[in-house]
């Protein structure tokens, strides 16, 4: 789970950038923070960057497959 200290600086959002869920391997849409909807496992990345494979933290195939969910974004001004 990401963790923040000061909410304050945080803005709650329903845009629909966060329900779509992506395959390894693929371009990340959005800068940001990512979660494995499978294991949990949360990286960073830079927009257009690819979205890490199979063997992101030895993701176990008991886990089931690897798609990767919007969970942070940043606003740039």
């Amino acid at each position: 789970m990401a963790l923040y200290k000061n909410g304050k600086l945080l803005t709650q959002s329903n845009d629909a950038a966060f329900d779509a869920k992506h395959n390894p391997g693929t371009a990340a849409p959005h800068p940001g923070i990512y979660r494995c909807t499978s294991c949990g496992d949360e990286i960073a990345i830079a927009g257009g960057h690819t979205l890490p494979p199979q063997n992101h933290k030895q993701h176990s195939s008991t886990n089931g497959p690897i798609q990767w969910q919007l969970l942070v974004y940043p606003v740039q001004k």
